[in-house]
């Protein structure tokens, strides 16, 4: 478990540091945690590289245990705003966090398991894209969805499919749709230049055993 550790914090630190950030804003479509969140992908990664899948499937669990923590926390905080009080973290942002985090990391634990003997490239990348697909899919439709109002009725979504413009300027779709849009493209984008603190990590400790 000592060996773990680390890849535990880093893990911790980052949906702590997620969670906390996706409460502001950065520009119109997107808030600052999709800039931190992305980098769970890469600790997934670099476990499962240098440790192996079952070790991986740990941190995830961790992180997973970490998130629900802090949503739960998160249900508890109640903010003001336009006369009425509302809490930091509803039910449907707390359902939608923990499932997407789950079910996209222990995605991307298998699909690196699955092409880890190929280009050094290729497993983090393709696992990280998929499990950044299956994320960004399944964190969006639950928080925001219409369809998907019963699991919160008291909690008005309507902000979030109000019809606007894609991105601003593309086919009109309901604003969550732009919203997961470009969630999606920063998390495609930092998968990318992981690649390269992929590379030197492991790099730097498999020459540090040998």
């Amino acid at each position: 478990m000592t060996r773990l550790l680390p890849g535990i914090l880093a893990m911790a630190i980052i949906v702590v540091a997620s969670n906390i950030l996706v409460q502001f804003l950065y520009g119109q479509w997107l808030t600052w945690g999709a800039f931190t969140y992305p980098f769970a992908f890469l600790v997934t990664d670099l476990t499962n590289r240098l440790q192996g899948a079952r070790a991986a499937r740990i941190v995830v669990i961790a992180g997973f245990v970490v998130g629900v923590i802090c949503s739960l926390i998160g249900t508890q905080i109640m903010l003001h705003g336009d006369g009425y009080d509302y809490p930091a973290v509803t039910l449907r942002i707390a359902l939608g966090s923990g499932l997407a985090f789950l079910v996209a990391q222990l995605m991307d634990v298998h699909v690196f398991n699955r092409l880890r003997d190929g280009s050094w490239w290729r497993a983090p990348f393709v696992s990280t894209l998929v499990g950044a697909t299956l994320d960004t899919c399944l964190f969006f439709t639950t928080a925001f969805a219409g369809f998907l109002t019963f699991l919160e009725p008291g909690n008005d979504t309507s902000w979030a499919t109000e019809a606007v413009p894609l991105l601003g300027q593309g086919p009109v779709v309901p604003l969550w749709i732009s919203l997961a849009t470009a969630d999606w493209c920063v998390k495609i984008a930092l998968a990318v230049i992981a690649l390269v603190p992929f590379r030197i990590i492991v790099g730097k400790l498999v020459a540090r055993v040998a």
